[in-house]
């Protein structure tokens, strides 16, 4: 039953739970600038009533706060994540897809390209057809070849510089996620800590971890679950069961997480890649963390994709012959030698879903370099566990990796096509010419590699002169034109140094004739060099290729930077603090507040006239 100074109580109840709305309307307006900050509010709810008597029923004991909740909403929030995730992807990617695309530029005046310097060689050998046996002429034109080789070996060093910039940025990415992982789970711990059988939400911490999720959500794919804490009744007991997943997988659970890290790997995906690309695996299980898969995202993607991009062009073929160590395969996806981009040694290849390494290999190749099989000597360290199965089953046998992404790899091996071919049909030409002292020329275009060795492509000059349907065995190794890169394609040194050595006619002795040069000249323009293409239109094919993933990566990253205020600006709708709506609670709760002190203020004079007016006479 009610006392008498039951109203006082009522009345004060409404004080305290105004006063507690009040706060945290302050508390907001206070944080209205504050970056990460959610917008709070306090739940008002009618006390419990209590019977008065069974004739009239029961009477309410006032008001309330049960909590003070934030106000989030995690339809946004995933919205907010998954956007963020596309966001930091094509924003990395487009970093690096414009220092490739100014690699590529040609002006013709302040930065001289491919077409400025191959059309400058090509100019010089034009002059040199009016004056063969000038020496000064002769000198300006393979000055002019020596160019064509160093803007290759340049643009292969800058290729080459950037994929190692990209490594090392996959490694501070791993960092970055192995920070914000062990932050998470110390936030959990300590939320948990602070909720559990109080009732009372850590606002700030959850705030706190809410940020990190989204710094997050820039590197990879991100999503989380939270469940309440229950005991075996179902009751809840105040804390939660948080998990955080990247790329679909978890990393977080509540105070413990997992670790990412980062090892070199032992083997290499193609034949220009550097030494010691990262491999990301789980520190806990040593199993591999996939960045590039359908589920993954984030700027640690758009990494893989630049650093190892191939747009699918590895190298594949069905496997025909098998047996503990070796495995051969035919109806390969590279037809051609002078388009594999093969490692020497220490490549990757995988079967059936497994992987192995290999320490060679050798291809059968007809009289135009076409490959008619590979073989592939496997490493010691594991064998093929049923070789008859292999090769029953007709596997596909993968080489390196897959990445759908005109990457580094792409482009180098663009480069590395281009040279070879227009390096082994100028020396074919050159080798049917007699330089000024009558003797057949060196080789003109040559490999020299950083240890100084020389290759003068002699292997291949002996595959070519194969007669129709026999192959011959090339190998890893073999002196072809296999092991000209854009990294080392360069004029044979002698030549350099002794300008007689050209050759630019069949006959020496007929002075006026310059028939090397005329076949020579039509490699500009006349010839199929590159894919089906000529030499001189070679920039305009890759650079195509560079515009349009340069010019995606700009649209995407245009499209999410304008989806993530659009998003964010519905988060803030939710979550923000917004100064009029919180003017305005200021004016409610003002006005409950007084009202209830006006509850008092009656209470007070009822109770008054109750104690000093009854009674007296």
């Amino acid at each position: 039953m009610a006392s008498t100074f039951f109203g006082l109580h009522i009345g004060s109840s409404a004080l305290s739970s105004f006063q507690v709305a009040t706060n945290t309307t302050a508390n907001n307006i206070a944080n209205v600038k504050t970056t990460g900050y959610t917008r709070q509010a306090a739940t008002l709810q009618a006390k419990d009533a209590i019977n008065v008597t069974a004739r009239y029923g029961s009477v309410g004991t006032g008001v309330t706060v049960t909590s003070i909740k934030q106000q989030r909403d995690l339809y946004y929030d995933n919205k907010y994540w998954e956007n963020n995730s596309c966001y930091g992807r094509y924003e990395q990617k487009l970093y690096y897809m414009e220092q490739i695309q100014n690699y590529f530029k040609d002006n013709g005046s302040s930065v001289k390209g491919f077409s400025s310097v191959f059309s400058q060689m090509f100019s010089d050998l034009d002059t040199l057809r009016s004056k063969p046996s000038d020496k000064t002429v002769r000198n300006q034109f393979i000055s002019s070849a020596q160019s064509l080789c160093t803007y290759f070996n340049q643009m292969s060093d800058n290729l080459s510089k950037l994929q190692d910039d990209c490594n090392e940025e996959i490694r501070n990415n791993v960092d970055e996620i192995n920070s914000i992982s062990e932050k998470i789970s110390l936030l959990n711990k300590e939320i948990n800590q602070i909720e559990t059988g109080t009732g009372v939400e850590a606002s700030s911490l959850r705030d706190e971890r809410a940020n990190l999720i989204d710094r997050l959500s820039k590197i990879v794919n991100v999503s989380y679950n939270e469940t309440e804490v229950q005991n075996t009744y179902g009751d809840n007991l105040g804390g939660t069961n948080f998990s955080l997943y990247i790329n679909g997988e978890k990393v977080v659970e509540g105070k413990d997480y997992r670790k990412l890290i980062c090892e070199s790997s032992k083997t290499k995906n193609n034949q220009t890649d550097n030494e010691d690309m990262y491999k990301i695996y789980w520190e806990d299980t040593k199993m591999e963390f996939s960045a590039t898969a359908g589920t993954a995202g984030g700027s640690l993607k758009a990494l893989f994709e630049v650093r190892d991009g191939d747009n699918l062009e590895n190298f594949k073929g069905k496997v025909t012959k098998a047996d503990s160590y070796s495995l051969t395969v035919e109806n390969t996806s590279i037809d051609n030698i002078k388009s594999l981009n093969l490692p020497d040694k220490d490549g990757k290849i995988t079967v059936n879903n497994i992987s192995y390494s290999y320490d060679s290999w050798e291809a059968q190749v007809d009289a135009q370099g076409n490959i008619k099989s590979v073989t592939f000597n496997l490493s010691k360290d594991k064998a093929i566990a049923d070789p008859e199965k292999t090769v029953a089953e007709g596997y596909l046998l993968n080489a390196g990796s897959a990445i759908n992404a005109r990457g580094i790899p792409y482009y180098m091996t663009q480069l590395n096509e281009f040279v070879r071919n227009f390096s082994e049909m100028f020396n074919q030409i050159e080798s049917k010419g007699q330089n000024l002292n009558g003797d057949t020329p060196p080789t003109f275009f040559e490999a020299i590699t950083s240890t100084a060795k020389v290759y003068d492509f002699s292997e291949s000059e002996a595959y070519s002169k194969l007669p129709d349907g026999q192959t011959a065995t090339i190998n890893s190794s073999s002196n072809t034109y296999y092991r000209m890169t854009a990294a080392n394609f360069s004029v044979n040194k002698d030549v350099m140094n002794d300008v007689s050595l050209f050759a630019t006619a069949t006959d020496y002795v007929k002075t006026d004739s310059c028939d090397i040069v005329d076949e020579l000249k039509k490699l500009q323009s006349e010839k199929t060099v590159y894919r089906g293409d000529k030499a001189e239109s070679f920039l305009e094919t890759i650079i195509s290729n560079v515009s349009v993933d340069t010019e995606k990566a700009e649209t995407y990253n245009k499209l999410y930077s304008n989806l993530e205020q659009t998003i964010a600006n519905q988060r803030t709708s939710v979550s923000g603090v917004d100064e009029d709506e919180e003017a305005l609670n200021l004016v409610k709760f003002q006005y409950s507040y007084n009202m209830a002190s006006k509850i008092i203020s009656v209470m007070n004079q009822m109770l008054d006239k109750l104690i000093n007016d009854t009674g007296v006479a």
